[in-house]
């Protein structure tokens, strides 16, 4: 399995921008499809975001579509998520995970093989 640490988390104002990092340790990280997911109602945590392994495919939960970007870069070890035009809906603990060994992208949390512990983003009003 990878190893995954997130960061980037912190406190913003409604309406302002935070960028998130996960930087992944332990196999080859370009093979992994990586998500953001974060806690949700009814569900330990919910999809945000992904990405596949050369970044030519995004998928987005319809509730970020047009102010989060995920993005990544393999040389690195890192994935990106960008959240703009933030609001206090989006305060959560954010989770990296990694889908190893595939080419597409899943929404479950079960499809994912490897977490980290969680950065906290806080939107005040």
């Amino acid at each position: 399995q990878v190893q995954l640490v997130e960061s980037g988390g912190g406190l913003v104002q409604a309406g302002g921008s935070l960028r998130l990092s996960c930087a992944a340790s332990g196999r080859a990280f370009s093979n992994y499809v990586m998500g953001w997911f974060r806690p949700s109602p009814g569900k330990v945590r919910e999809f945000v975001a992904a990405i596949t392994w050369n970044g030519g495919r995004t998928v987005y939960a319809d509730s970020v579509k047009g102010r989060f970007t995920i993005s990544r870069d393999n040389a690195k070890n890192l994935v990106y998520l960008q959240m703009n035009s933030l609001k206090p809906e989006d305060t959560a603990v954010y989770y990296c995970a990694a889908r190893g060994g595939k080419y597409y992208i899943e929404v479950d949390t079960s499809a994912y093989d490897s977490w980290g512990q969680g950065t906290q983003v806080t939107v005040s009003s």
